[in-house]
């Protein structure tokens, strides 16, 4: 299944899209795309209640505003440098273990609405990156189970200020926390439809030029690897997000560095995930 959120920031509803590729609106199944939902087998319920009451739910208009495809979970847990090329391009050294850093679930958005740069922002900086949802409980998870525990995948622009990131003192998540920083979605593909996560194709334009252009496989600790170690250090909740790293072609990579500016328009995908779009503004 495709499980997707919409709807106006104050009144977000769930949705699925069939394989057919309609899109339903399931709010009369009772429950939105939250930690309860996850625990409480909300996947199978959901497609149970679907058998006998797919064909009395409203469609959802292709025209409507996709919200964060998920509500918002307890945490959001990024993986830094996690693609060898991209730690290349920031002169920083491999990572012999994942560099975890946290992103506050504030900046969570729709995959297509705006961007907004903050106050006194000068770098803000894109980063296409797959993101790993949680589907149960997970403590101290070993690799060869780590699959048991995802519900799905979805994309994820890892939006990142880099003066408050690398130049304000003490931790990333300054630079990663502004709201609208984590645009997610269109929506959460269930693991059924992703054989293989480990070898996806990504990529992501500014403007219409292609910056980013990589593939899964190319990540240093693979999603397996990734939910084991973290699971390790934490308690990862029935929704919580994993982002596990960008490759090489942000801005702060460039030569010469490039920013986002009102009026700069980002388009990004994951191969089987969909795509997102969003257009830069300035706070007001």
């Amino acid at each position: 299944m495709k499980l997707f959120r919409f709807g106006s920031p104050d009144n977000e509803r769930p949705g699925v899209m069939l394989p057919s590729g309609a899109s339903l609106d399931v709010s009369a199944f009772g429950q939105d795309y939250d930690e309860d939902f996850f625990t409480n087998n909300g996947l199978e319920k959901l497609a149970e209640w679907l058998k006998a009451n797919e064909s009395s739910c409203p469609s959802v208009p292709g025209d409507v505003r996709r919200a964060s495809c998920i509500k918002r979970p307890s945490k959001i847990v990024c993986v830094g440098l996690n693609y060898a090329k991209h730690a290349a391009e920031t002169n920083a050294a491999v990572p012999t273990e994942p560099i975890l850093f946290f992103k506050s679930t504030t900046a969570l958005v729709g995959p297509d609405d705006n961007v907004v740069i903050p106050k006194k922002s000068e770098k803000t900086d894109w980063e296409v990156e797959l993101a790993i949802i949680i589907g149960k409980k997970a403590t101290y998870v070993s690799k060869e189970d780590a699959f048991d525990y995802i519900a799905g995948y979805a994309v994820h622009n890892d939006y990142s200020e880099r003066a408050f990131q690398l130049e304000r003192g003490g931790q990333w998540v300054k630079g990663k926390s502004a709201d609208t920083f984590a645009p997610l979605g269109p929506f959460m593909v269930t693991k059924d439809e992703v054989p293989n996560p480990n070898k996806l194709g990504l990529w992501l334009r500014l403007n219409g030029e292609t910056l980013q252009d990589s593939n899964t496989d190319d990540m240093i600790f693979d999603v397996p690897t990734l939910v084991s170690y973290i699971s390790q250090f934490m308690t990862l909740l029935p929704g919580d997000v994993i982002s596990t790293g960008t490759p090489s072609g942000v801005g702060m990579g460039l030569k010469p560095q490039r920013y986002l500016k009102p009026g700069d328009v980002v388009e990004l995908g994951i191969e089987g995930l969909g795509t997102q779009k969003q257009t830069a503004v300035s706070f007001s």
